[in-house]
């Protein structure tokens, strides 16, 4: 059974949102391969296959990207060639949709934000580069009690997790979401001053 290398999630304007590798590289190694694996997936087309041999830098012949893109956010899985191409593409979309469900329409802000989490969910689908799950109801269970544990740990704020919901609620554009995010004000700035 094949290996996966790394996991790069990026938004269209090739800034990463998730980086994980199970595999060392330096972090001029890492940058570039972020580097590469951008020009290479962000200059296709969409409606082109979803996977392309990989870079100089990940390996040459025996690597392969493969991914999805939605909407502003490419997630990419970097493999050996031994890994099928169509396994993987189900599990991008678990991961996904395992996303969308914890963070109900996961959008860019969320991986910002909720940054531990996604790592989390990530951890409970791939652990050193082996698939360890691919139902998503099971995932899901798993994170629910992780955070049933960390909430009883600490009276964790809310405050990042409502802050995403209010601009979510907004239905920016997401190219404004992409451009900054909004310092939301706290509904006590607009007591009545008489």
């Amino acid at each position: 059974s094949g290996m996966i290398k790394g996991i790069l999630v990026f938004n269209n304007h090739g800034k990463p949102r998730l980086l994980k590798f199970y595999h060392h590289y330096t972090e001029e190694e890492q940058q570039q391969i972020v580097r590469e694996t951008f020009q290479l997936v962000s200059k296709r087309d969409d409606n082109v296959c979803n996977f392309l041999e990989g870079g100089s830098m990940i390996g040459g012949n025996d690597y392969r990207l493969i991914y999805r893109h939605y909407a502003t956010l490419y997630f990419i899985f970097c493999v050996d060639s031994s890994e099928s191409e169509l396994g993987i593409l189900d599990l991008i979309q678990v991961f996904v949709e395992t996303l969308d469900r914890c963070f109900e329409n996961v959008c860019e802000l969320d991986l910002i934000f909720h940054y531990d989490k996604v790592h989390h969910i990530l951890g409970e689908i791939v652990m050193g580069g082996m698939v360890l799950e691919t139902n998503m109801n099971e995932i899901i269970q798993r994170i629910q009690e992780q955070e049933k544990v960390e909430k009883a740990e600490a009276g964790i704020s809310a405050a990042p997790a409502r802050a995403v919901s209010a601009v979510k609620s907004m239905n920016l554009p997401q190219q404004i979401k992409d451009l900054k995010l909004p310092d939301l004000p706290s509904l006590g700035n607009f007591k009545n001053p008489f």
